[in-house]
């Protein structure tokens, strides 16, 4: 397969154009966004829609999700991640089979629809975790695109999935919002440096191997700008695979704490890992449990 996106060869740093498309959509899917939403989310790599779920949803998600965080084996699991340096926990991943109500977000319409009209496709699952912010103590997660990481280490061929952030509570300027970069999704950041042996271990509690050099930031940021995602919980922010995103530390006395979901187009199952080490645990990256998804209320 040839590969479009090389990085991590060692090579100094580069921008290389996207090859793949941003919006998918043929009109075979339900039109889940108008067209000036599908026009923003091509445009800047992302959409942030407030409002999605209401007050009692997003306290039943908050509670399973510190059921899990609480549940001792759950904490003793390989899904669970640390802060660096310290005990607290960072985050958790494969929540959509570990909890319930998780379980079933997924496939909830008002987002399974968002996904399969932009990627044009069936989805599945290609990684999920609870993401949080202890207050005062949250440590911050460095720039970087999704995409780098899930084509190097993963083998995630194309640019043909998408991330999903549900907001289970108040995002605001102090607590370590998502920070995203408009308009970067449409570069490549090929980075320098080799990938370590099990790279994951460490740099899903700090990523320092594929991050994208300072100038590289510097141009897309001066081109595109900076966009926090504050937002009120409940919101659902939804962003391209290669929008280059990050999040400075929670300073604030109020946690944050965001569940987060990557639909994967079914077109776009993994390959072998284009670093030609070996794959990324199942939590991590799904490699079996790739089934399509259905949509909750067609499923009940």
């Amino acid at each position: 397969m040839k590969d479009c996106y090389v990085s991590r060869t060692g090579r100094s740093a580069a921008l290389i154009a996207r090859c793949d498309p941003v919006v998918y959509d043929g009109g075979r899917y339900d039109q889940a966004l108008d067209e000036a939403r599908l026009q923003t989310y091509e445009r800047d790599g992302f959409l942030i829609v407030p409002g999605v779920f209401d007050a009692a949803e997003v306290e039943a998600l908050r509670q399973e999700a510190m059921e899990l965080a609480r549940d001792p084996a759950v904490r003793e699991g390989e899904e669970v991640i640390r802060e660096p340096g310290g005990t607290a926990l960072r985050s958790v991943f494969r929540v959509h089979e570990l909890g319930a109500r998780l379980a079933d977000l997924p496939r909830d319409p008002r987002l399974l629809a968002v996904a399969r009209q932009i990627l044009g496709s069936e989805v599945y699952i290609h990684q999920s975790r609870v993401n949080m912010k202890p207050a005062l103590d949250g440590k911050e997660f460095y720039w970087h695109s999704d995409f780098e990481t899930w084509h190097v280490e993963d083998g995630m061929p194309a640019m043909r999935a998408l991330s999903c952030s549900v907001l289970l509570t108040d995002n605001t300027p102090f607590n370590g919002p998502l920070m995203l970069i408009p308009g970067s999704h449409r570069q490549f950041v090929a980075c320098v440096g080799e990938t370590p042996e099990e790279n994951y271990k460490r740099s899903l509690r700090r990523q320092e191997v594929g991050v994208p050099d300072a100038l590289s930031l510097r141009l897309l940021a001066e081109q595109g700008g900076l966009k926090a995602a504050t937002a009120p919980a409940g919101s659902a922010v939804f962003f391209d695979c290669n929008t280059l995103h990050g999040s400075s530390g929670n300073l604030s006395p109020w946690p944050r704490c965001n569940v987060f979901m990557v639909y994967n187009s079914v077109d776009n199952r993994l390959v072998a890992p284009f670093h030609g080490m070996p794959p990324r645990p199942e939590h991590i990256a799904a490699r079996d449990r790739t089934e399509t998804l259905t949509p909750l209320s067609a499923a009940a």
